[in-house]
């Protein structure tokens, strides 16, 4: 049975005053005024969705709803404190659910349902500077050896590991793809500006071994009636869960232990590759689709090893011996 989490805090202490609005509104009240507001902004389902799932995490925490005059930064920053050390969450993980508490509670400030910005006084935590480790070729070849590709399956996470190499796709990109936005003739995948993460439509080529697995994989699956390019072995929609799981199965099974296999390692790991493989950074910004080059620098950052490799190839010594 799992152990029940003592809260941080005690109800009625240290509040912080409100103002009186209509209703007397709880916080999950306001809560749901939030996210109906949120749903008209056009932003993805997988948004919505996300601050429902990071609301439920607090809500997990305070164990019942609060009224106006007990919503105060201590209710905030003991969530903080439950989940770095009771839960023992990643400073990056927990920073994600402590945006969405804080994009909430500025709402609740704005429109005057609190009338302390309390917001302002939990913020994200510091988190260590990006060590993301790319994984090598050679283990990415290992990784794929593990992989049965007799199965359905197998043959399916085969094609994403490799898309995701290849096209540097975001994991809730690639399970937002239809098959009408694959061109195989043209060799590219349109991204759906509603599914991009900058709300812009992208374009993202494909090398000629993925377009011949695409050819394959999209045959195997043409019975399916889903619109969706990847598909459960019963046919429906695949969720990032499943997809973040398997490729940790996988990891496992090929002995990388070290580090971390999951979506983001790819688009990192494909990123770098195609750095060291001769790509220049101005098209590898407009195929990662982002605005700005210093996002770029973080996917591209190199082992020492790999500094030294790239030297003994452009060296300036080079032209002259």
């Amino acid at each position: 049975m799992q152990k029940k989490t003592i809260r941080k805090y005690k109800r009625g202490q240290g509040t912080i005053s409100t103002k009186k609005v209509t209703n007397e509104l709880t916080l999950f009240e306001m809560f749901d005024r939030f996210m109906t507001v949120k749903k008209t902004e056009a932003l993805s389902s997988r948004t919505i969705t996300d601050y429902y799932n990071n609301f439920e995490y607090f809500k997990r925490y305070i164990g019942e709803d609060l009224n106006a005059e007990e919503i105060n930064a201590d209710v905030f920053r003991g969530f903080t404190g439950h989940m770095l050390h009771e839960l023992e969450l990643s400073p990056v993980t927990a920073n994600v659910r402590i945006r969405t508490m804080r994009a909430f509670i500025r709402y609740c400030y704005i429109e005057e349902y609190i009338n302390t910005p309390i917001h302002e006084k939990f913020k994200p935590v510091k988190t260590p500077e990006d060590t993301l480790e790319s994984l090598t070729p050679a283990e990415i070849k290992r990784l794929l050896s593990v992989i049965d590709e007799d199965m359905y399956t197998g043959f399916r996470d085969k094609v994403i590991i490799l898309v995701l190499l290849d096209t540097l796709v975001r994991i809730s990109e690639l399970v937002a793809i239809k098959k009408s936005n694959v061109d195989l003739e043209g060799g590219f995948i349109t991204l759906e500006a509603m599914e991009t993460k900058t709300r812009k439509t992208r374009t993202v080529p494909l090398s000629t071994k993925t377009i011949k697995l695409l050819k394959e994989y999209i045959k195997e699956t043409e019975d399916f009636d889903d619109e969706h390019l990847f598909l459960t072995y019963d046919g429906h929609d695949i969720f990032p869960t499943t997809i973040r799981m398997s490729l940790t199965k996988y990891g496992k099974l090929a002995g990388i232990t070290n580090k971390r296999v999951s979506p983001h390692t790819f688009r990192h790991t494909g990123a770098l590759l195609y750095i060291m493989n001769g790509g220049d950074p101005f098209s590898l910004q407009r195929i990662l689709g982002h605005s700005h080059m210093n996002m770029v620098r973080k996917y591209i950052q190199m082992s020492d090893t790999d500094v030294r490799r790239q030297h003994n190839n452009f060296s300036a010594l080079n032209s002259i011996y």
